[in-house]
């Protein structure tokens, strides 16, 4: 019978380096699941308030309202104020991660025609999807939180 011994681990751990094109590309992986299970829950719950009629969805924007902490009172206390916090880094969050998959994705199609992929281009566009995610993220929430009036 023969002896078990410890397979070696795979010797991409140790001799690749990290670069931003890894980075972007693990980033829309984690950024795909993360809008499929919040933002379908997200979603779901904006489309049976649609569905339930005028009350229910006064009750949606009232509670989005809530979450963003826009109708927090002081006389409701610290707790809701750190749930409306908690709500407004959660929108936020999936605020990014949408643009981030959204131009990480446009960024593969344009790979998938044959080009981008020398280093320097490849290098360039992988940080100008981070950056412009962060920056569409950013304007999109000033915007909303009444940053332009």
């Amino acid at each position: 019978m023969a002896a078990n011994r410890p397979r070696p681990l795979s010797p991409h751990l140790t001799i690749w380096r990290w670069g931003p094109a890894m980075l972007v590309s693990i980033l829309h992986r984690i950024t795909g699941s993360g809008l499929s299970i919040l933002g379908l829950g997200v979603l779901t719950w904006w489309l049976l308030a649609l569905s339930g009629g005028p009350e229910s969805y006064s009750a949606f924007v009232n509670g989005v309202d809530w979450l963003t902490g826009s109708a927090i009172t002081d006389a409701q206390g610290i707790g809701w104020k750190i749930l409306a916090i908690v709500g407004l880094i959660v929108g936020i969050g999936l605020t990014w991660a949408f643009f981030q998959h959204l131009l990480s994705g446009i960024r593969h199609l344009v790979m998938d025609t044959g080009t981008a992929f020398d280093l320097g281009i490849n290098k360039t566009s992988a940080i100008l999807t981070i950056l412009g995610s962060v920056l569409l993220t950013a304007a999109l929430w000033f915007y909303l939180l009444g940053g332009v009036k």
